[in-house]
């Protein structure tokens, strides 16, 4: 069943450690706050980050096999015994569910206090479906390592209330909470038949398998009531058609088992609404259908209402699943995807749905032995996939992504990723018109183990195949991406193209290296793409394989914010963006868009963060002052600035007369350092170094040279900006 995303893309070398981004937004809304992108949802979510108490903040951090880079928000808060964590509750609620995670193989229980009383009922932690080892997909490590855990309070709390939770004899790392007003047990559909009714029994204590069978059999045509309780099956129900299964409410009714559904076909009609579906997955064995659904509902289906947690995969879609409508479910802690289209589905949506802490991607579409077809993924919420992408659409005719949310994808994967990576045969590549539409994506894209090779928040892969489908990618909004914000890529090394791209409408905010990282010979078109606080350059553009063809980005009109290009295709950018402490061996301007007043010749601004010190800026000559500007990404405390002219005794000695500026948003300017004589002797390395006061904060620095004893001009062949005095 896995797909694994290694691939044969050049060895490069490692990025350094990621830059401590922003912290993070809160994985679900409230429906009277929900924004264009993501799902409503009946609980609202708040940060371990954000609650107080005496617990150690771990994180931000984005290395694969840390605790904290699986996080939302990439932090969490870790809580010895004794300790305790107190959250403001931000919405009328009776329910409680945390995610959590225990070091591994241990267990045990949090204390919970409602306004500073404990309650008698105790939370449940425990290891037991977590550290998940995958050591034949390449590049995996030990992952998944929170869980989710629950529980209805017994009471109801108001908007301002205090829930705390206190560890006991266990180390607990909390890392968010979702506060839930649960609705009471519905009551029974009138003339359905009840699981009780033909044995089943809802202490759990007893085997309620056939009394399932049962009921589905008497009830065809009608429906199957799962009244509150917890049932335990111990083996996957078949021949499931025509038919509705549905409980008093996800929180009322539970089913315990590892495999629900398994049927490869069914004549259809069957609707799956309103309890919970609560397996034993404690590894991933690929051979196995651990799944809530396994194969096929038929065409005309539904599933709506459910809680699915601790399996392999919520629905692992085979056959005619035509027209099916997947809604309004939680899916949990899955050790491999929520959902996936394997093949044959035509007219499915997928929308308004919760996913958090999947081991693979947490919705995908896989167009293998035939396309999937008019098929969509709309408003869904979608947190922390610990090993692939968020949403992955391998193939496929006519499909769209839209308005969904996703937020801090890990390892091996990019929030959307629209790919041809076949992974089997026969497979169908992408066609017709893919849509891409109102999506936002927070702290996603990696650092993909296999290539050493950052991937984008936003990927487009011609993998296996060219991308010949027509693709639109429009309002799309991307927040603290690592690395890149859009990636073109044959990341299969082939070379094989990326075309009929356009990207459209697009906001870039924060991201660690590029706006635009290709490296597919292809073409996009860009237009209305803003971007603020770019890490490096607005577009590193490095054909892979070497040779294999150019991409050519065409100005739509409209952008701005990334017009620079990242200039050694040798090397990778480093994450800058978002690091308020960054590494003070680091030159904050090399690689950084340059500007001046004039230039000869070739002799062109760049040259003075090029890296090489045998390139020289020079500017118009016989016209002082001249000034030269390099855009640093983000402001910094920079203390100390290293100018160079060429290391050759060609170059005889000379004092240039600077003046340096500074600025935060470009506009305005102010003096940091006054006029001063710097002196360049090729005896002592052609170099001068300027410090700065204490306290100056600045993106873009300038230099204004009024003279030069040498040269009628300015000259840099390198300027260097340093954190350290």
């Amino acid at each position: 069943m896995h797909r694994s995303t290694a691939g044969n893309l050049r060895r490069i070398p490692a990025l350094g450690a990621v830059a401590a981004l922003a912290t993070g937004l809160l994985t679900a809304v409230a429906p009277a706050a929900h924004a264009a992108a993501g799902a409503t949802l009946p609980f609202t979510s708040v940060e371990a980050e954000s609650a107080t108490g005496d617990g150690t903040r771990i994180g931000p951090d984005y290395t694969q096999g840390t605790l904290a880079s699986e996080a939302s928000g990439r932090q969490a808060v870790r809580l010895s015994a004794g300790q305790r964590l107190e959250f403001t509750v931000p919405r009328a609620a009776n329910a409680l569910n945390l995610a959590y995670s225990v070091p591994d193989g241990q267990s045990g229980a949090l204390n919970v206090y409602v306004n500073g009383t404990r309650l008698a009922k105790t939370l449940p932690v425990t290891a037991k479906y977590s550290y998940i080892d995958t050591g034949w997909i390449p590049g995996a490590k030990t992952h998944h390592f929170f869980d989710n855990t629950r529980m209805l309070l017994g009471r109801s709390v108001q908007a301002g209330d205090k829930v705390a939770v206190e560890a006991t004899g266990v180390q607990v790392t909390v890392d968010v909470a979702d506060f839930e007003q649960v609705a009471p047990a519905t009551a029974q559909p009138a003339g359905s038949v009840s699981v009780v009714s033909k044995g089943a029994d809802p202490s759990g204590a007893g085997d309620s398998t056939q009394a399932f069978r049962d009921a589905i059999a008497a009830a065809q045509g009608g429906t199957v009531w799962i009244p509150p309780g917890d049932y335990r099956i111990t083996s996957s129900l078949s021949g499931v058609q025509n038919v509705t299964l549905q409980g008093a409410g996800s929180w009322h009714s539970v089913v315990h088992t590892s495999r629900f559904i398994d049927q490869s076909g069914s004549a259809g009609n069957v609707r799956i609404k309103d309890f919970a579906v609560i397996g034993e997955v404690t590894e991933r064995v690929d051979s196995s259908p651990d799944n809530f659904v396994n194969g096929s509902l038929g065409p005309g289906s539904s599933v709506s209402g459910m809680w699915i947690q601790h399996l392999k995969v919520g629905l692992w879609l085979t056959g005619n699943n035509d027209n099916l409508v997947v809604e309004n479910n939680r899916i949990l802690d899955t050790t491999a995807d929520g959902l996936n289209l394997n093949g044959s589905a035509k007219g499915v949506r997928v929308r308004n749905n919760f996913l958090r802490n999947q081991g693979d991607d947490a919705l995908a579409m896989w167009s293998l032995y035939s396309p999937d077809t008019d098929s969509s993924f709309e408003n869904n919420t979608i947190s922390q996939p610990n090993l692939a992408n968020g949403i992955a659409v391998y193939g496929g005719t006519d499909i769209a992504v839209r308005d969904n949310l996703v937020s801090d994808t890990n390892a091996l994967g990019s929030g959307i990723a629209i790919s041809n990576q076949k992974f089997l045969d026969p497979f169908h590549p992408l066609a017709g018109t893919i849509t891409v539409a109102g999506n936002t994506l927070v702290r996603t894209g990696a650092m993909n183990p296999n290539w050493n090779h950052p991937m984008g928040a936003l990927r487009v892969d011609s993998y296996d195949s060219a991308i010949e489908a027509t693709v639109d990618i429009t309002d799309t909004t991307i927040t603290d991406s690592p690395y890149s914000a859009f990636e073109f890529v044959s990341g299969g090394g082939r070379g094989h193209p990326v075309k009929n791209v356009t990207v459209s409408g697009a906001t870039v905010r924060n991201t660690g290296t590029v706006v635009v990282q290709a490296e597919a010979q292809g073409a996009a078109t860009f237009k209305n793409v803003t971007a603020t606080q770019v890490g490096a350059a607005g577009i590193y553009n490095c054909p892979y394989p070497a040779n294999s063809g150019s991409f050519s980005l065409t100005d739509g009109g409209g952008n701005s914010g990334w017009s620079s290009t990242w200039s050694d295709c040798s090397t990778w950018p480093q994450p800058g963006q978002g690091n308020p402490e960054p590494d003070p061996n680091r030159n904050l301007a090399k690689g950084r868009p340059a500007t001046a007043t004039g230039s000869q010749d070739v002799y062109t601004p760049g040259k003075a963060v090029d890296g090489d010190a045998g390139t020289y800026w020079e500017s118009a000559n016989h016209a002082f002052p001249q000034s030269w500007t390099v855009d640093l990404g983000s402001a910094y405390a920079v203390r100390r600035l290293v100018l160079k002219l060429p290391p050759s005794a060609a170059w005889g000695a000379r004092t240039q007369t600077v003046t340096v500026l500074g600025s935060t948003d470009g506009s305005g300017y102010s003096t940091v350092v006054g006029a001063q004589g710097y002196r360049f002797d090729p005896a002592t390395g052609n170099t001068a170094t300027v410090s700065l006061p204490g306290g100056t904060n600045l993106r873009y620095l300038r230099l204004s040279v009024s003279a030069n004893t040498g040269w009628p001009a300015g000259q840099f062949s390198e300027v260097e900006a340093y954190t350290t005095p």
